[in-house]
Parts: C-alpha cells; sequence; structure tokens
C-alpha cells in the first residue's frame, strides 16, 4: 500500500500529505506523476502546489467544528467515566462520555485526554483506590506480541560525511566521521570500500540508522548505519532528498510514534523491521509501501536499484 492512503471525500489532507506533495514537486515529478505515486486527485495535487508557490504554506487553515481539547469540567466528567465504568473500549468510553456531558466529541480525542491525564493501558483496567483518587496501576510487562515493532522504532536521520578514510587492514571497509544535526560528530564504520569509491564518499549526504547499540567493527566503535539498497552483487547508499539538512528526520506515513533511544539488541526490532524495507519500481525506499520522507523536502531513494531490500 502506499504511503499515501485515498482519502475519503470528506477527509482533509494532512500537514504530513501536503509536504509530501511539495517534496514530490520540489523532486521534479509532474502532477500527474504525484497523483498516481500517492493515490491523490490531480486536482489536489495541484491546488497543494499553488498554494505553495504563491504563500510558501503547506499546512491546512484551522477550521471550525469539535474542540481540539475539551473543558476543564468535561475533563471531570471524562475522568468520572473511565474510573467507574470498566468501559472494553475508547469508542465506548466516548459514548458514555456523551452522554453523560452533552459534549459531542470523537474517540480520538478522548484518547488524547485520556493519555494527557495519565491513563495508559488497557481501558478495561482503568479503575480508583478506594480514596476515589486514579490509581497508578502496575502493569504486567508486555508480551512479544503485545510490543509494537515497526519503522517508528527507528531513529533515521539525514547526515553529511565529513571525511572518510580507508580502515587499515582492510580492503572492504571505510570510517566515517558524520554529522547528524549533534553537538559532536558520530564515527561511522560502513563496508562501502568495494562498492562506492573513497572520494565519492567525502561530503556525501546520506540516511543513517542512529540508535542501534553502538558496536565495534575491526576494533572502531561504530555509532550509526548507513542505510543502502543491497544485493549479492551490488550495493548503493541511499541519498536524502535535494535540500535535505544533518539531522533532518525521516518519518513514515502511517507509522506514528517516538523512536527507541536505543534499540535492545535482545528484543531484535531491527532485524524484524529491516525484512519490510524495499525500495520500491521506481527507487523510492519504503517500509510496507511507506516512503522514506523528510518532511517539506522529498523522499529518500537509490540511484538505479528498484525493488530490492535495504540494510
Amino acid at each position: 500500500m502506499h504511503f499515501c492512503s485515498i482519502m475519503g471525500r470528506r477527509e482533509e489532507l494532512s500537514d504530513f500529505q501536503r509536504g509530501t506533495i511539495v517534496g514530490c514537486h520540489m523532486c521534479k515529478k509532474s502532477v500527474r506523476e504525484i497523483s498516481a505515486l500517492l493515490k491523490l486527485p490531480r486536482s489536489t495535487v495541484s491546488a497543494v502546489i499553488l498554494k505553495w508557490k504563491r504563500g510558501g504554506i503547506t499546512t491546512a487553515l484551522p477550521r471550525s467544528g469539535r474542540p481540539h481539547k475539551l473543558k476543564e469540567e468535561d475533563r471531570q466528567v471524562l475522568e468520572k467515566v473511565a474510573l467507574e465504568n470498566c468501559l472494553p473500549s475508547v469508542e465506548a468510553i466516548a459514548t458514555e462520555f456523551q452522554s453523560a456531558s452533552g459534549t459531542n466529541v470523537s474517540p480520538r480525542t478522548v484518547r488524547r485526554e485520556l493519555r494527557d491525564m495519565g491513563f495508559r493501558g488497557r481501558v478495561s483496567t482503568y479503575n480508583k483506590t478506594k480514596g476515589g483518587e486514579k490509581a497508578e496501576k502496575t502493569q504486567a510487562a508486555p508480551s512479544q506480541d503485545e510490543v509494537k515493532v515497526d519503522v517508528s522504532r527507528l531513529d533515521m536521520r539525514v547526515g553529511r560525511v565529513i571525511s572518510a578514510l580507508q580502515l587499515p587492514d582492510t580492503d572492504s571497509h571505510y570510517v566515517q566521521q558524520v554529522d547528524v544535526g549533534e553537538a559532536s560528530q558520530r564515527t561511522v564504520v560502513s563496508a562501502l570500500a568495494k562498492h562506492t569509491p573513497l572520494d565519492q564518499m567525502q561530503h556525501r549526504m546520506v540516511v543513517l540508522l542512529c540508535n542501534l547499540k553502538p558496536a565495534k567493527i575491526r576494533g572502531v566503535l561504530s555509532q550509526a548505519l548507513i542505510m543502502c539498497a543491497s544485493s549479492p552483487d551490488k550495493v548503493e547508499i541511499l541519498d536524502p532528498p535535494s535540500g535535505a539538512l544533518p539531522g533532518d528526520r525521516v518519518i513514515f506515513q502511517g507509522f506514528p510514534g517516538e523512536a527507541d533511544k536505543e534499540l535492545n539488541p535482545k528484543q531484535e526490532v531491527w532485524e524484524k523491521v529491516q525484512r519490510d524495507l524495499r525500495t520500491d519500481g521506481q527507487c523510492i525506499a519504503t517500509y510496507k509501501g511507506a516512503a522514506f520522507e523528510v518532511i517539506g523536502k522529498g523522499v529518500c531513494k537509490a540511484q538505479s536499484m528498484s525493488n530490492t531490500e535495504i540494510k
């Protein structure tokens, strides 16, 4: 499935979708190509591009309707509903809350408000202490099946190779100093010496996985992984979109969430996610069809390797 799903008649484009359209346009893609890639009407694509050309705006204007946040008295009613009823879902809580308060809100708003109030875990386990206050429930450790394992847990960023040297005593590895938008550069060891000439590594823009546990490679501590399209006989470094800067985040439509500070090797998150990383027919890097995207700047691509795994 493409990283932008087909919109219903009443759905509005998200800021991410608008930024994606502008990013594709800046990458010299035509309205027809963007429409086909994102599965959006050409008229919609043209309107977003025109709005951007006129004012540099990609965000949607605020609209009237349901409030984004509840009033304090409504929050108190919602908390009471959540604590005193063992309801099976957020949708059920939303229905009960609307009946109790007369305020019309969506389940999505209810979920956000509950999270802001500190509710976590399964909806049916919300309860209160004997004194009437909300209890901090000690949740059992989630099973492996319950732990979310998708690309949102990976910290992928754009980086610039400041310097690259051949690693001593090997003809297959480089050691690079890479700017990823942090106070200090990261040391990265890569097995690219047989695939990319050393002069092409200097000052090159790359995509890096930044939250793997640092590991020694050939005696040097490597602090990130350069993302590449890879086959048994060929490797191509993924190129960030034009205009991307060191530290820019790479995100994936449909997979929201905060990346782990550092991936736990025992959970094998990287290994599980990597199985679904591929370039598509247009050499665009994807995870389950969702493009490697830098908001407002475009997508990450291989130079020529299509339908190939990424690692």
